[in-house]
């Protein structure tokens, strides 16, 4: 079988703006604004969002909900012709479970400085001694990635303020 055409620039571009489409639902919901899709083939297959709180699920990250419906799409857990968009780095869990599904490509907006394993705390997909190797790109529509995350986060900092106030 021949390998796959990598997706252009543009194209990473439109598939990441799908993913931030999926963390505007995350936010709507309350939960962090974190949004995945699956491309196979060119397109989109399966798409997911956070709902760790919602779901009482704390492996109901958007990776993993994107992989999960991905999987059922393909009839195969393994994805080994798919492309992971997700708006932030993945975490260890969801970096294991896109090695074990055998993923072709990870592309992430945000970088996250506190859990990420794509480089940022540590880089699961450089670890040589793993059986499967799965090409990471960094920082597609990092920006508008981040700016989500930061929005959210100043959101829920100014809530806290105004109810601490208001105990006052």
């Amino acid at each position: 079988m021949a390998a796959l055409p990598e997706p252009t620039a543009e194209q990473d571009a439109q598939f990441m703006a799908a993913a931030l489409e999926q963390a505007r639902l995350a936010q709507a919901a309350g939960e962090v604004p974190v949004g995945a899709v699956v491309v196979h083939q060119g397109a989109i297959i399966a798409s997911g969002h956070n709902r760790p709180i919602g779901a009482h699920d704390p492996s109901a990250h958007a990776e993993m909900q994107a992989l999960r419906a991905a999987a059922l799409h393909l009839g195969n857990y393994r994805l080994p012709e798919c492309d992971v968009y997700v708006t932030l780095e993945p975490c260890v869990m969801c970096a294991g479970a896109m090695l074990h599904a055998r993923v072709r490509r990870v592309v992430y907006g945000a970088p996250d400085p506190k859990t990420g394993a794509c480089g940022s705390v540590l880089n699961l997909f450089a670890e040589a001694r793993l059986n499967h190797q799965t090409t990471v790109t960094a920082g597609c529509e990092a920006e508008a990635c981040g700016q989500i995350l930061k929005d959210f986060f100043a959101e829920r900092r100014a809530q806290r303020k105004a109810l601490r106030d208001i105990q006052d």
